[in-house]
């Protein structure tokens, strides 16, 4: 018995990676439809879903969120270090850096 929950377990999960991948594939199109339209608010309800199946897509797949947070971090002081074009044009790197250290502890 334990071999048939073990391997609906299986099942189950690649199911949900499946389905996580399709439903960031499908927010990624609409993110770009809403951009045609300019609607601020459909855009941000995008965008945050974005960030929501990619966090959940990365659990599937065995990352817990804060190695995700952790990794992020190391990734944007790195892009600020070799300077990524949207920081030296922006900064934006550096701000998203500074927010994510402040508000993820």
């Amino acid at each position: 018995m334990y071999s048939n929950t073990r391997d609906f377990d299986i099942a189950k999960n690649v199911k949900v990676i499946d389905w996580l991948k399709a439903e960031l594939v499908g927010s990624v199109a609409a993110l770009l439809k809403a951009m045609v339209k300019g609607s601020e608010g459909l855009i941000l309800e995008c965008i945050t879903g974005i960030l929501i199946t990619t966090y959940l897509l990365g659990k599937r797949l065995g990352m817990s969120y804060a190695r995700i947070d952790l990794n992020m971090k190391t990734k944007l002081r790195e892009s600020v270090m070799k300077g990524h074009e949207v920081e030296k044009w922006y900064g934006d790197l550096s701000s998203l850096l500074k927010y994510v250290e402040d508000n993820r502890r």
